[in-house]
């Protein structure tokens, strides 16, 4: 099985971050190798927030490739 990536976006205050959390500890109780990335960005003013989600049998880096 190869890694899957999720990429989650949202402005500052809607939960993104809580969202790749819960998503990567779900996915973790499942036995998957999981690794979380965080772009904060102008969170703070309403900015935009993107997180990545990356997981598979085994996964070397958190960065998810364009496309």
């Amino acid at each position: 099985m190869s890694a899957y990536s999720i990429m989650i976006v949202g402005v500052g205050g809607q939960g993104t971050l809580l969202a790749s959390r819960l998503l990567g500890k779900a996915l973790i109780s499942q036995g998957f190798d999981v690794k979380v990335s965080e772009v904060h960005g102008m969170s703070q003013r309403g900015g935009s927030v993107v997180t990545y989600v990356k997981f598979g049998e085994k996964v070397s880096s958190p960065i998810v490739r364009e496309g």
